[in-house]
């Protein structure tokens, strides 16, 4: 991992994490390397660090790690996509018979991969609101528990949950804390820090932030829990390709900028949301009037770009994109467009047909706003 320096601020850091150093004759950031095997020569395999094979090391996913793992203050592992990373998190380090304590309103795919596929492997999986897993924390009943996996703040809700107080649960259960920072990535919210074991990312979203790759990562401070998700990486095979993870890594270069216009316009865009009759259950942590306001401005080191409210149905959704220009209806979330997402469609979240999960993109503030006002105005 690189280390730099301790003053500098997140727009630096996001530009010159995981570089090298500087070499005349050589390029600011390295095209990406493509080879699978590599030249051994006479010497034993993978002698003084050389590379071997690219499943298990490669040049180009170790400098995207580097990036990620220094902001996010930890060692980092890069996967294929984020829900390998997730995978990998649970599955290398949960066995059968095992406790796994499960956000019941985090992204619905977690909750489908525990369903599916660690409850037929014999993992007891507990299902807990995001604001009741403090609770569970608070009151000691982590007792048996291997791990805890929060996601906050979640997705699509926007509920945010204290880490340090679970971290601080978990520890004394002997039990581990994964926290998904996906919606908030490590300039708005660092888990390690505040006492987690791991911390997950799903950074085909906000991290690269463009919409067109798909990579994931798990970082942890702990030794011996990144020689487990090693192994298991090794093991399974589910390494991001060398375009992807280069890709990912230019991509964070702008990481500081891009999060500062979404939260400017996340701001405003909540602003009309909340004062509009077509509007009603606005949740963007950092209106004074959010529940989760308090926690989040204390816990969290910015705010996100991401605002969740309700229209009255799926016609009335119809109508606000029949007059929309600039808020275009996809999945995902912290690209540089502003989207909008029914999630009641995907059918994996308990919310009603008309609830909306708003993504704001980096086009001007003022543009996305009146637009997003014309087409309140239609519905």
């Amino acid at each position: 991992m690189t280390t730099l320096p301790a003053g500098w601020g997140d727009g630096t850091r996001s530009v010159r994490a995981g570089d090298a150093p500087p070499v005349p004759g050589t390029p600011l950031r390295p095209s990406p390397v493509f080879a699978a095997p590599f030249h051994l020569g006479d010497r034993p395999p993978r002698a003084d660090g050389a590379d071997a094979y690219a499943r298990t090391e490669h040049p180009t996913f170790r400098a995207f790690e580097d990036a990620v793992g220094e902001l996010d203050g930890g060692r980092c592992l890069a996967f294929s996509t984020g829900m390998a990373a997730v995978t990998a998190a649970v599955t290398a380090l949960v066995s059968a018979g095992d406790r796994l304590v499960l956000p019941a309103d985090g992204y619905y795919a977690t909750r489908l991969l525990a369903r599916d596929e660690l409850e037929r492997l014999g993992v007891r999986v507990e299902y807990v609101p995001t604001t009741g897993i403090g609770d569970v924390a608070a009151r000691g009943d982590l007792d048996g528990a291997r791990m805890v996996l929060l996601e906050t703040p979640s997705n699509p809700h926007l509920d945010v949950c204290d880490v340090a107080a679970v971290a601080r649960a978990t520890r004394a259960a002997g039990a581990l804390l994964a926290v998904d920072n996906t919606t908030a990535t490590p300039l708005g919210q660092r888990p390690l820090a505040l006492g987690a074991d791991l911390t997950v990312g799903a950074d085909t979203k906000a991290l690269t932030g463009h919409s067109d790759l798909l990579l994931g990562h798990v970082s942890t401070t702990s030794g011996e829990v990144f020689d487990r998700l090693k192994g298991w990486r090794d093991h399974t095979g589910s390494t991001p390709g060398a375009f992807d993870a280069w890709l990912g890594h230019r991509s964070m270069s702008t990481l500081d900028l891009r999060l500062a216009r979404q939260a400017e316009t996340a701001a405003a865009v909540a602003e009309v949301l909340a004062g509009h009759p077509a509007v009603t259950g606005v949740r963007w942590p950092w209106l004074a009037s959010d529940p989760s306001h308090e926690l989040a401005t204390r816990q969290m080191l910015r705010p996100v770009g991401v605002v969740s409210a309700e229209l009255a149905d799926e016609a009335a959704v119809s109508r606000f994109l029949a007059a929309s220009r600039l808020w275009t209806a996809a999945t995902s979330f912290g690209g540089v467009h502003s989207t909008v997402d029914r999630r009641a469609q995907w059918g994996g979240d308990a919310v009603p047909a008309g609830f909306l999960r708003f993504s704001c993109g980096i086009e001007d503030t003022d543009d996305v706003v009146a637009d997003l006002t014309t087409a309140l105005d239609a519905v």
